[in-house]
């Protein structure tokens, strides 16, 4: 019985603890009963799942690459412009393409593109997946494998759920005009939510930048967070677990 108590405890100051730091991303607790969520969701859906204009998204595996011409390599390159190039990361990098250890056949990686310039994009990688030493992002900075991200970046212990996998990389290109970034953000969100069901998942844990708290919070996301802020190279981030089944049918 004192064991129990003594984890009850743990449990609740953690959880105490995370609504602490990251207030922005918890759940909106419903006025009343689910009957007015439905048109509101709709509404929320409809340009999340759909390309808007002629803005396009793909999602690439190493069996598929070849069927879109370069648009992997044009990825990896908008990849590096945003990391290496303007937020200078310490990343592995080769012939303008930013790359490392977690691009392997177990990922997916998704392109948001128009006319075949990538504007934004993420990757999707399962927690089951293993290479070597390595298994995925947040599970290997929680082992002390990544020296950019603090070991204790969660507050849980890292999920190997075959109905979670972990995005990175999210970004959205810096030359996206202002007056187009929600839509982008709506794309990427909505093909992450359609990508990870596509995976036969139901839940994506992952380290957003803080500003795009405001953003999940507007899309109505159900999300959570599993871990305190931490900054990387002047960028405040923290970890959340997002429900991917919140806007299915």
């Amino acid at each position: 019985m004192v064991g129990q108590d003594m984890t009850q405890t743990a449990v609740a100051a953690s959880q105490s603890r995370s609504l602490q730091v990251f207030p922005e991303l918890e759940p909106v607790a419903p006025v009343s009963p689910r009957r007015p969520v439905t048109p509101v969701k709709r509404t929320r859906k409809r340009p999340a799942l759909a390309p808007v204009g002629h803005i396009k998204s793909t999602m690439m595996s190493f069996g598929t690459m070849g069927q879109y011409g370069d648009l992997l390599v044009n990825y990896l390159k908008a990849r590096k412009q945003t990391f290496i190039d303007r937020l200078h990361w310490d990343l592995p990098h080769t012939e303008g393409m930013e790359f490392d250890q977690y691009d392997t056949p177990q990922a997916r990686w998704v392109a948001v593109h128009e006319y075949g310039e990538v504007l934004g994009g993420f990757r999707l990688l399962p927690t089951t997946a293993q290479v070597g030493v390595y298994s995925y992002m947040l599970r290997d900075a929680q082992k002390g494998l990544l020296d950019s991200i603090p070991q204790d970046v969660l507050f849980i212990d890292a999920p190997v759920e075959p109905r979670i996998v972990e995005a990175s990389r999210l970004f959205i290109a810096e030359d996206v005009p202002a007056s187009r970034r929600m839509q982008v953000q709506n794309v990427i969100m909505g093909q992450m939510v359609s990508c990870t069901r596509e995976m036969g998942a139901s839940h994506v844990i992952g380290i957003v930048p803080q500003v795009w708290s405001r953003w999940l919070r507007r899309m109505d996301l159900d999300a959570v967070p599993v871990g305190r802020k931490f900054s990387i190279d002047g960028v405040t981030s923290q970890a959340a677990l997002f429900n991917a089944l919140k806007f299915s049918n």
